[in-house]
């Protein structure tokens, strides 16, 4: 039998060497020197070579366990190569069903009508707050714990809205997984309840005309930087979105016709929208265009 410090001792030689330890169990020396656990066996009445890897990587002590459970193996009839293929397999078909990798197919695929912004922002929240903790989980195998876990620090630090986000997005991956075969359950349905939920500020609106126009008084005189107030003064006019008011371009604006054509891409449901500019909106929108 070999020992460690005989195998430590070995050179290469001249030609390939083989040593044996027992069992059908040896160590292969090429000429380039490396040390290499190999087991002969029969199976079906055939010769045949299983590879444990290379020393001092595989111990001497692994290299027998390694020959050991080949060897239960072979009494149970299962070819101890087959079966390291079979579970190299299995390994394969978990990683490709991990929610890592569902959950980016999910995010590339499902999420193209989104707009960029919100994209960007949900590959952010999966790849800090969500993969690293469930990422590398076949999404079969993943418990409600599992999830509730690391969403509870949001709950303790009062982060409610962050925390309900997170389980919302796992809720989307889990629901493409079930659609595309790859999970029966969406297991986030048994967080309901689990987090308090923040509530709701109310933010009324102003019902008084006086209040009003005290309001439309103070966006028409706000010192700010000029481009800034023509916003607030063009707001009341054409009541879109606060993204959609900055990113606006000239291009978009037609002035003979009194139009705002705001593109498909920039508007959350991905369909071109038409705002009709009034003579009030015309005449700000041509005192930004002299500035800008």
């Amino acid at each position: 039998m070999l020992t460690d410090t005989y195998i430590r001792n070995l050179k290469a030689a001249d030609k390939a060497k083989k040593y044996a330890d027992g069992g059908g169990l040896f160590l292969f020396i090429p000429t380039s020197g490396s040390k290499l656990w190999r087991m002969a066996y029969r199976y079906n009445k055939k010769s045949k070579l299983l590879s444990f890897g290379e020393y001092p990587t595989v111990s001497l002590k692994r290299a027998r366990e390694k020959r050991d459970e080949a060897k239960k193996l072979l009494a149970d009839g299962i070819d101890p190569i087959q079966h390291k293929k079979d579970t190299q397999a299995a390994k394969e078909a978990e990683q490709a069903n991990s929610f890592r990798s569902i959950g980016l197919e999910w995010q590339e695929t499902q999420t193209a009508h989104i707009l960029p912004t919100g994209r960007t922002f949900m590959l952010y929240c999966l790849e800090k707050h969500i993969f690293p903790h469930i990422g590398n989980m076949p999404i079969t195998k993943i418990q409600a714990a599992d999830i509730l876990a690391f969403i509870k620090p949001f709950e303790k630090a009062n982060r409610l809205n962050h925390a309900h986000l997170l389980i919302q997005l796992c809720g989307r991956v889990f629901r493409y997984a079930i659609a595309t075969s790859r999970a029966q359950h969406d297991i986030t349905a048994d967080l309901r309840g689990a987090i308090r939920t923040k509530r709701p500020k109310h933010h009324p609106a102003i019902l008084d005309k006086k209040k009003i126009g005290k309001l439309l008084l103070e966006l028409d005189q706000h010192p700010g930087y000029y481009p800034v107030t023509c916003a607030l003064r063009l707001m009341p006019h054409v009541f879109v979105r606060e993204k959609e008011l900055i990113w606006a371009e000239w291009p978009e604006v037609d002035f003979e016709r009194a139009e705002w054509r705001i593109p498909a891409e920039r508007m959350k449901k991905r369909e071109m929208h038409l705002v009709p500019l009034s003579q009030q909106a015309l005449e700000i929108l041509k005192e930004l265009y002299r500035f800008s």
